[in-house]
């Protein structure tokens, strides 16, 4: 049971209602998560700024679903597993295997590989990765701009699994449970 009400799109008003109207159109709908976060019209503008504007970074919409993935297995956050399997998938154009190995932080690209293995060592040491992680995911050919952006993907992702297990957001997806708890 949802510990946090979704607002319905209809009955929004002010900023929420707004932004609602902008999810709407983009995405044809407005996601569970999105309708959850405007309770607070703050946090989901926000959230949208932050993922829109990482959208737009250096590391691309494949990479984006794929550390989605990773971080989402960690935090054993089902709504994120559900969602951006479904985005990498449908809308991204991932293989299921490729969306599966990345829960674990895998990837037969080995530049891939790394910054999945780099968003995984940002989760287990709580941001506090040593020189050798760094200049792994450096030495894979990762800039440090990427190092940077890759920072915020995991934040990002780290923040929509926070939230969603403490709503405990209905999932509007097909459900992918984490297999870790």
């Amino acid at each position: 049971m949802t510990r946090l009400q979704a607002l319905d799109p209809k009955e929004a008003t002010g900023r929420s209602k707004e932004l609602f109207e902008g999810i709407q159109g983009k995405l044809g709908m407005v996601p569970n998560m999105m309708r959850t976060m405007g309770n607070s019209s703050v946090v989901l503008e926000g959230y949208l700024n932050l993922s829109d504007i990482l959208g737009k970074g250096s590391l691309g919409g494949k990479l984006g679903e794929l550390l989605a993935l990773t971080v989402a297995e960690s935090n054993a956050c089902n709504y994120c597993l559900s969602a951006h399997s479904f985005i990498g998938e449908k809308l991204v154009g991932i293989d299921t295997d490729t969306l599966r190995a990345a829960r674990d932080g895998e990837n037969a690209d080995p530049k891939i590989a790394a910054a999945l293995n780099f968003a995984k060592a940002l989760i287990a040491k709580n941001g506090r990765v040593s020189s050798e992680d760094v200049a792994a995911v450096k030495d894979a050919g990762y800039t440090d701009g990427a190092v940077g952006e890759i920072v915020a993907h995991v934040a990002l992702n780290v923040f929509t699994n926070y939230f969603n297990n403490t709503a405990n957001t209905d999932i509007d997806f097909p459900v992918v449970e984490a297999a870790t708890v």
